[in-house]
């Protein structure tokens, strides 16, 4: 477990962040940080993903929140093959 500590003048917070988590409940739902944490990938690899339909989200208050299926769905040797086919697109583009 990881403490990060920030703060303005009046106030100090401290967030707690798990980096342990090992395991991806399908029923839960993620924020966009948990999936790229899960998945061990970058912010811009996490947004291109959800702009080209990679991965599949819902927004809630202007977030997007992403079911556990759908990481575990992400992960599945299918869904590989499909991402690799489309990057080669994307990058072809490019």
């Amino acid at each position: 477990m990881k403490s990060l500590l920030f703060g303005t003048r009046s106030k100090i917070h401290f967030i707690i962040q798990d980096t342990t988590m090992t395991k991806i409940n399908p029923n839960e739902v993620y924020t966009t940080e948990q999936a790229r944490n899960f998945l061990k990938v970058s912010e811009s690899t996490i947004k291109r993903f959800l702009k080209n339909g990679i991965v599949r989200a819902n927004k809630v208050g202007g977030r997007y929140r992403i079911l556990g299926k759908e990481l575990l769905r992400l992960v599945s040797p299918v869904v590989e093959k499909q991402a690799v086919d489309i990057y080669g697109r994307i990058k072809e583009k490019t």
